[in-house]
């Protein structure tokens, strides 16, 4: 109720001031569906890692805790795995079980992470309203196909906050935020 009336005073304040934001640049992406978002996080996560040092990427903040890199890498599995789930292309031939953790080097993580955004991006592009709609079974629940878009855009962004922190704990100032 009150994030609609929250909207409701925002179009209103909007349409009673026409050149509001006009002189604003909102970051690309930012409100314009799944495809516009998944560019922002895409651009954001990438941003953010090549801004972070290369030494910085075997940080991490307690023992037993992700790192830096795996923290990445992690995105970049879950990508290939839910992306599978929907239908999508199937993990990379030269994908192999535990590179969660084994690799670790900036230039890999980067290289590992931009072809998983790239991924995502051309299979969700190509993706028909049959195809989002087309059931799926994830763990122990059905799902739909449009479901495990979601699924992995929100865990992108999950995890961005979990590396924007690990950033600023290493005095990594995200790109966006100077």
């Amino acid at each position: 109720m009150f994030r609609n009336l929250l909207f409701l005073a925002i179009l209103v304040f909007t349409a009673a001031n026409p050149t509001l934001g006009q002189n604003q640049k909102y970051p690309e992406g930012i409100w314009q569906g799944y495809d516009g978002e998944w560019l922002h996080v895409s651009q954001q996560l990438i941003a953010l890692a090549e801004a972070t040092p290369a030494d910085k990427f075997s940080w991490r903040p307690a023992p037993g805790v992700r790192s830096t890199s795996e923290v990445y890498m992690h995105i970049v599995e879950a990508n290939f795995y839910l992306l599978s789930v929907a239908g999508g292309p199937k993990f990379p031939a030269d994908y192999k079980e535990g590179m969660d953790t084994s690799v670790t080097s900036k230039p890999e993580v980067i290289a590992w992470l931009k072809r998983s955004l790239e991924v995502v991006k051309q299979a969700h592009a190509k993706a028909t309203a049959a195809d989002l709609h087309r059931k799926v079974h994830i763990a122990d629940r059905d799902a739909t196909a449009d479901g495990m878009y979601l699924r992995i855009i929100v865990h992108a962004n999950e995890h961005m906050g979990q590396l924007v922190a690990y950033a600023r704990m290493n005095g990594v100032t995200p790109p966006w935020s100077q």
